[in-house]
């Protein structure tokens, strides 16, 4: 009963650690094989109006995509 106990603690600690991990990262959660969108699908839905938070997302997107390709006077 004390070798369950020790083991099911050490799986308890090691998989709280990854937890906690996994939060500070701060990234959503993926499959391995890429999901969906290795498939050419880009949401789960049939919906022509996407949700407010994949708008946002996409406006975000954009946003940084044209930060980063803009040509600035000053660096000519």
């Amino acid at each position: 009963m004390m070798i369950f106990l020790i083991t099911f603690g050490f799986f308890l600690l090691v998989g709280t650690a990854m937890a906690v991990g996994y939060i500070f990262q701060n990234k959503t959660l993926a499959g391995s094989c890429g999901g969906l969108a290795s498939v050419g699908i880009d949401k789960e839905c049939n919906c022509d109006n996407p949700c407010e938070k994949r708008q946002e997302r996409e406006r975000k997107t954009a946003l940084e995509f044209n930060l980063k390709n803009r040509i600035d006077v000053e660096n000519l």
